[in-house]
């Protein structure tokens, strides 16, 4: 029997809805225990405007067809029902029947908070309640948060991270990484942790990026709550938590969103604008108000219910252009006969605003590829409105350059210097992602040129020089110990490689650097301002050699950089002083606990008065081979 007196939705809720501005769908959408003064049950709704009948069917009715219809409200599109003696744990599916071409299909809850283990795909009926112990974090996480802290962000895939060595075919649990990753991650001395998505996705190869559930965990790790446990770990360890959110695409898995009732409900019709080439998935139709208020739903959701402190968006380039991917004659140009996608960007610049109005006090972080501007800028000022955006320039030009014998990189000096005409442009993110170690691409190690000492002194060389540039910094898992394979999505880590003194010592170097990076104001402090940053000397190509001072507000505390990216130890070398005092050399990524040969100076040398550089004092230094030396001005 199905109660039609029983709804969560009044007519203001339709009407945001309908507008584009609703916020809060899953409080309204999908399947939510109620009890009134007669029944305890569960009321369900769904979206479907052009169905000629929606019935629940489920584990409650032995998945019975048409035994529990719902009701169309009025003329909104919205199915709606109250299922009474049935409650959490109940497994259930719409039945959509079509009013077009006899559309008939059993669909996922789009509003599930749960779902069922992959391959099997029915929705659960499940509740949100939890208790937060994070409160302290959640009061101060807006210091944390911002574009003058510290950001170090290990990237996590949390199915590959770690898995037992008894089942390595079996992942961990949201429980398991709770009591493992918080307490690695706080040792590693990184502030955040960046989630590849963890949304329910019915093909584990797509890492997450295939997203069918929106609004749900996937299963395979456990259940909501213990993802919350997860979060609340982090929390408590003073760790924020980044979320990957997919708003580009989704698969077109027939349990999903796409095609929902008969008709391209949430893609665009017109395959030239609904279907992506290149990941053979659907692409929301921005322009459609209802849509909007899914995917701006769940963009608050994972704030609002599960204390995500930021949302790194994926695909930002493939929504901006229509032409993504796509070759003449494959796309539709604009009113105004150009490729900029106005709804998407539309849609974009409303998702930062809304996001920031509601929670000022976390990070939304661009995956755009291509020169779009003002991607990090304030809407108001015509930009998209995200608060960073990652730095994909730099992460190819210097991946390229380490890639290359040594011998050759005086003649590619540019690819290192080129990055500062562009640097404060957008609030960037330095990212070492999963993208740039899987797909033959190999692992960061294995890019490394030379026999084994010189690949692990240049992987050491690549993250002192990531650290001490400016940028927030984002490391995948795995390149923190010098991982020899490319990432694998279905194994596990190889942490057997730490018995091994070279990977100890990447190991301990990453670890170091996070402790200077957090430790030194001159470091982060002005990351996104050309105020902390200056050139010492960038045009040496000849010894492939770059020197340049980090500066922070405070005047006279700067941290001295020079790096060597020749595997020449070179001594003397004569470096231009911001000033003249006692230069302390704070990190060396030659010291031999990093598995370096143990050249450098001593601790610190005084500045001499000999001008050098443009600059009144300098500095005689040995610069040991391949390696990153930082020093810092006064005792």
């Amino acid at each position: 029997m199905v109660r039609y007196d029983v709804s969560l939705i009044s007519d203001d809720d339709l009407y945001l809805f309908n507008e584009g501005t609703h916020y809060r769908l899953y409080q309204k959408l999908g399947a939510h225990r109620v009890r009134d003064a007669n029944d305890e049950g569960v009321y369900f709704a769904v979206w479907a405007p052009n169905a000629e009948r929606v019935c629940v069917c489920g584990d409650f009715n032995f998945w019975e067809k048409s035994n529990h219809p719902l009701r169309q409200r009025q003329l909104s599109g919205v199915w709606e029902g109250f299922i009474p003696g049935i409650g959490r744990g109940t497994k259930y599916k719409f039945q959509v029947y079509s009013r077009y071409n006899g559309y008939e299909i059993d669909k996922a809850d789009p509003f599930a908070f749960y779902s069922e283990i992959a391959p099997q795909t029915a929705s659960i009926v499940w509740d949100l309640d939890y208790e937060w112990h994070d409160r302290e974090w959640m009061e101060i996480r807006g210091s944390r948060n911002n574009g003058k802290s510290p950001l170090a962000i290990y990237e996590v895939h949390l199915g590959s991270w770690r898995r037992s060595p008894e089942h390595p075919e079996e992942v961990l649990s949201y429980r398991d990484f709770a009591r493992e990753l918080p307490a690695y991650v706080e040792r590693m001395g990184f502030t955040h942790v960046e989630f590849l998505p963890v949304m329910e996705h019915p093909y584990y190869p797509s890492w997450g990026y295939q997203i069918t559930g929106y609004f749900a965990p996937t299963s395979r790790y456990g259940a909501p709550q213990e993802f919350m446990q997860l979060v609340d770990a982090l929390h408590r360890r003073g760790i924020g938590v980044i979320l990957d959110w997919v708003p580009s695409h989704f698969p077109t898995d027939g349990h999903g969103l796409g095609f929902f009732d008969g008709t391209h409900l949430y893609e665009h019709e017109d395959p030239r604008k609904g279907f992506h080439p290149e990941w053979k998935s659907f692409i929301f139709n921005y322009g459609r108000h209802e849509v909007r208020s899914f995917l701006l739903s769940s963009a608050l959701f994972w704030l609002n219910i599960y204390h995500a402190d930021g949302l790194r968006v994926d695909g930002v380039a493939s929504m901006l252009y229509l032409d993504y991917a796509r070759q003449d004659g494959e796309w539709v140009p604009n009113p105004s006969g150009g490729k900029e996608n106005l709804e998407a960007i539309d849609f974009l610049r409303n998702l930062n605003v809304d996001v920031y109005r509601h929670h000022p006090d976390i990070q939304t972080v661009a995956e755009e590829s291509t020169a779009w501007p003002m991607v990090s800028r304030p809407t108001e000022m015509g930009g998209l409105g995200f608060g960073m955006k990652w730095d994909m320039g730099w992460m190819h030009d210097t991946l390229d350059y380490l890639s290359k014998d040594p011998i050759y990189r005086s003649y590619h000096q540019g690819e290192l210097t080129f990055r500062m005409i562009y640097a404060f442009t957008e609030n960037f993110v330095l990212p070492l992602s999963h993208d740039e170690v899987v797909h033959m691409k190999r692992s960061l190690l294995g890019k490394m040129p030379g026999d084994d000492w010189q690949k692990f002194a240049n992987l050491r060389l690549l993250l002192g020089y990531m650290y001490t540039q400016p940028g927030k910094k984002l490391l995948f898992m795995g390149g923190e110990f010098g991982q020899w394979d490319e990432w694998k999505d279905g194994a596990s880590l190889d942490w057997h490689l730490l018995q091994y003194a070279p990977h100890q010592g990447i190991q301990k170097w990453v670890e170091d650097l996070n402790r200077l990076y957090r430790a030194e104001p001159a470091l982060h402090e002005l990351d996104f301002d050309p105020a902390g940053f200056e050139w010492i000397n960038c045009n040496d190509a000849s010894t492939s050699v770059l020197s340049y001072v980090r500066k922070g507000r405070s005047e006279g505390n700067e941290i001295l950089v020079v790096c060597n990216f020749t595997p020449v130890v070179r001594e003397g070398y004569r470096v231009g002083a911001p000033r003249g005092r006692f230069w302390r050399e704070v990190l060396n990524g030659d010291a031999a606990e990093y598995g370096g040969s143990g050249r450098g100076n001593a601790g610190g040398l005084e500045a001499e008065p000999m001008a050098w550089d443009n600059r009144p004092f300098s500095l005689l230094l040995t610069l040991p081979p391949l390696a990153t030396v930082v020093f810092k001005s006064g005792s």
